[in-house]
């Protein structure tokens, strides 16, 4: 017979057996910023599937295979090794939103398995309101995974790769770009 102490402690691991035994947990970041121009200006550089490089200073070249859903695009970023392959889900133009997914692997170039973002211009204060929301999973989806390939450090390069871009989109559309 078990002593109470020995019960104690085996229910306690089977209690925390399911903590040990799960995978990743969706990861997210959104991001905002206020840009003092007209929300149809700033709508048309976010809606360019293909022109992200235009207004992100961390994208080195981009290209794509068309504007509507179905499309894909390509990018690199500066300083990284590779290219992400994204495929643009929707375009929504009474919304002014679009949302697109990484097609593929994300491989060196940013420490994250899978995504899906959603960009959204809102008319606001006289300006327009850019949200930047994005979910994903870390690089490493064992249960523990490598520094460098974990959910924080996919949560620090999806923030910066949104942050700067918003600061390079309001950059450019405020100064008439």
């Amino acid at each position: 017979m078990l002593s109470r102490r020995t019960a104690v402690a085996a229910l306690a691991f089977v209690l925390a057996a399911p903590a040990y035994a799960h995978g990743p947990t969706p990861q997210k970041v959104d991001q905002s910023v206020m840009v003092k121009a007209d929300p149809a200006k700033v709508w048309a550089l976010v809606k360019d599937f293909g022109a992200i490089q235009s207004w992100h200073p961390g994208v080195e070249k981009s290209s794509a295979t068309g504007a509507a859903a179905g499309a894909e695009r390509t990018l690199a970023l500066k300083g990284k090794p590779g290219e992400i392959v994204e495929g643009l889900d929707e375009v929504d133009e009474a919304k002014k939103s679009i949302s697109y997914r990484l097609s593929g692997e994300a491989g060196e170039t940013l420490p994250v398995s899978s995504y899906s973002a959603a960009m959204i211009v809102t008319a606001k204060d006289g300006g327009a309101e850019v949200k930047w929301e994005g979910r994903f999973y870390r690089a490493d989806t064992s249960n523990e995974p490598p520094e460098g390939k974990d959910d924080q450090s996919a949560v620090d390069a999806m923030t910066a790769f949104f942050k700067t871009g918003l600061e390079g989109l309001k950059a450019k559309a405020e100064a008439g770009g």
